[in-house]
């Protein structure tokens, strides 16, 4: 996905996770959709109420970490697919703490600062698939002000022994150019995905879907083994999340865009999420074999012209499809 803006001052600093929105803004952001709105609770996430400990009575209370797309990029706060859960949901109230530009890891931290001793029935882990790329990188591009690519360093999770171990806790607060990395930490900046000279070519140029289409592109080759570093990296943090977490959790990958679209395969990383549901003691939902029940145009309309973010539209089908499976849940 395209660098985070923070040069909205979207952001603040924080000395576990890296970053959360700032507590109390209200915004309108610039957006080739016309710009959306955005309203940041007292615990600095993206939502029109503060979050409470204790749930009212009769109620279903569901929390939902995840990226971007779970934060609701590119839309108001009420047309997010978490907002209209509730509209779907009888006596359900749903807590969003999507949060812009991070990675699993850094979600499992905000959970563990925010949410861990929180009163709930449910709690939700959209994952972008995405995320496989951000966990193993040491930084993250972001946008400054000026338009500018920067760095900033990011709290992160390693392998030891069977046990993950986190470094970089606190990261350092201030940005820096890439110029100033030494050269073996270059690799370790999460870029969006590879070749992003020839990437960006080919978007300019129109062609993307096409070459995808045609090449069999596969964007996350990171998922065609079940031993590839970055998966294993990746399960751990979701085994030890969903392990230690004493109520039910539903493990829901969010698939990429490509996928929906079939313009690329998602069957190595639907085999991965799969073999570690059975794994572990959790619900599992993959909403990309229902998305994919939409007519293709209909599809194409999930996602915007540039932005790559789900659009309302998008919001709505994931929503649609995720509210019938919990139903399914609830009724058990």
């Amino acid at each position: 996905m395209a660098p985070t803006p923070m040069g909205r001052q979207l952001f603040a600093y924080h000395p576990r996770i890296g970053y959360r929105f700032i507590p109390g803004l209200r915004a309108r952001i610039p957006h080739e959709a016309g710009g959306y709105l955005v309203r940041i609770n007292n615990a600095g996430f993206r939502s029109s109420r503060d979050f409470v400990p204790q749930k009212p009575r009769g109620t279903r209370r569901i929390l939902v970490f995840g990226d971007s797309q779970t934060a609701g990029d590119g839309v108001d706060n009420e047309q997010r697919y978490t907002d209209l859960l509730e509209q779907l949901l009888p006596d359900c109230e749903v807590y969003n703490f999507g949060l812009s530009g991070t990675g699993t890891d850094q979600q499992y931290l905000a959970y563990q600062e925010y949410a861990k001793d929180m009163e709930h029935d449910l709690l939700i882990l959209a994952v972008l698939v995405e995320n496989i790329r951000r966990i193993t990188a040491r930084y993250r591009i972001y946008q400054d002000e000026a338009g500018q690519n920067i760095l900033y360093a990011k709290p992160y999770f390693e392998r030891s022994n069977g046990a993950l171990v986190l470094k970089n806790v606190p990261p350092p607060p201030r940005p820096v150019r890439e110029a100033e990395l030494a050269a073996g930490e270059k690799g370790l900046v999460e870029r969006g995905g590879r070749l992003p000279w020839l990437r960006d070519a080919i978007r300019k140029k129109g062609w993307k879907d096409f070459f995808q289409k045609m090449t069999r592109y596969q964007p996350f080759p990171e998922y065609e083994r079940a031993d590839s570093p970055s998966w294993l990296l990746m399960r751990a943090i979701l085994k030890e999340w969903i392990q230690n977490h004493p109520r039910p959790v539903l493990l829901m990958p969010l698939p990429f865009y490509s996928y929906v679209e079939e313009t690329s395969d998602a069957s190595n990383t639907q085999k991965r999420f799969r073999e570690l549901a059975d794994e572990l003691p959790c619900f599992y939902y993959d909403p990309l074999d229902d998305l994919k029940k939409h007519p293709r145009k209909t599809r194409r309309e999930f996602r915007f012209k540039h932005d790559i973010h789900l659009t309302p539209a998008g919001h709505q089908a994931v929503a649609q499809a995720l509210a019938a499976h919990l139903q399914k849940i609830w009724e058990k």
